[in-house]
């Protein structure tokens, strides 16, 4: 009886893992080296195809890398995105590729549009887009839907690393510098002595009533669309990387926006007491770069107890079905 209430236990465990958590442990582990030398060569040759295709627009985006403080991050996105395909590596080497004809369509019709945008619609944003849907054309080319099923989002995620249009750019980062300026200019008129009048992104700072010169101004370097686009990246890496309701993942994926522009506005406002009340040369060059880069502490942590309070309650679920499985089938027995 206690072999059946056991094996039968472990039966009930096999099964909420792959029901509730989406693991199947019955599969064995498998590693990279098991795809052999033909297929790291097929690898290779593809790899190298697709680079002498698209290495004029791989160098434009390493070198806006390079050169653009504000997509720095972008080093890091092929990092994760391969990270992401090796977390799925047990699914991808057990299942039987089928290469789909669909793919091998989209794969030519991206390879032909490419030349054609750079010569005759000159739309610059659209040629890192295509180059990252040919991509998942060749891989849906190559495995067909199964493969794509867990490489999708590791593709997709390669968006994150191209650069806005600078319009686009500056589209989005002017109301967050308006709303930063605004609600700094609010902090600020609660201290003694300091009467701030905010106009656009401008703030003007009377103290004492001496008129601070020259006035504050939010710019693009603290419109905090950097730390936006780097927290966006982490949220849809942190949603598909841990199991949660697809509630908890929306959640989640939605507060790095307010973290980000709550963070950034921290960061306007204290600059502007370290403007006014402190001395103007901490609140620019390395001084102004250093408290941004000590807002992503505090971004960080706001997430992570957002991220560790939602766990907390989801391990309470989980338990609760696990307890009652375990129960149904020892009173069935």
């Amino acid at each position: 009886m206690a072999e059946n209430i056991g094996s039968s236990t472990l039966d009930d465990s096999r099964d909420f893992n792959k029901q509730v958590l989406g693991v199947d442990v019955s599969l064995p582990p498998r590693s990279w080296r098991q795809l052999g030398l033909h297929g790291y060569i097929k690898i290779f040759i593809i790899a190298a195809l697709f680079y002498y295709l698209f290495h004029n627009e791989i160098r434009i985006i390493v070198s806006r890398w390079l050169s653009d403080s504000s997509w720095s991050h972008g080093f890091l996105i092929p990092l994760f995105s391969l990270y992401f395909i090796n977390q799925q590596k047990d699914g991808i080497l057990n299942l039987r590729a089928k290469p789909s004809y669909i793919g091998l369509a989209f794969m030519i019709l991206g390879i032909l549009f490419y030349p054609l945008n750079v010569v005759h619609f000159q739309y610059g944003y659209l040629r890192p887009i295509g180059m990252i849907a040919t991509l998942g054309a060749i891989v849906l080319f190559m495995g067909g839907w199964r493969l794509i099923k867990y490489t999708w989002l590791p593709i997709v995620f390669l968006i994150f690393a191209v650069p806005l249009p600078q319009r686009y750019y500056f589209t989005l980062t002017m109301p967050m510098r308006n709303i930063a300026a605004y609600v700094a200019t609010v902090l600020l008129n609660l201290v003694g002595g300091i009467e701030a009048t905010v106009s656009g992104v401008v703030i003007d700072v009377i103290y004492k009533g001496r008129h601070i010169e020259p006035a504050l101004n939010v710019a693009e370097a603290c419109s905090g669309m950097r730390l936006l686009m780097a927290f966006l990246a982490l949220g849809v890496a942190m949603a598909y990387l841990h199991y949660r309701p697809k509630i908890q993942r929306i959640v989640l994926l939605a507060s790095t926006i307010p973290i980000a522009v709550f963070c950034n506005i921290i960061r306007v406002t204290v600059t502007g007491f370290i403007y006014i009340l402190i001395d103007p040369k901490y609140a620019q060059g390395i001084y102004h770069d250093m408290l941004g880069m000590a807002m992503l502490p505090l971004a960080f942590g706001l997430y992570g107890f957002l991220a560790w309070f939602m766990s907390s309650l989801f391990v309470e679920e989980t338990a609760e079905v696990v307890e009652d499985v375990v129960i149904s089938r020892r009173e069935s027995d």
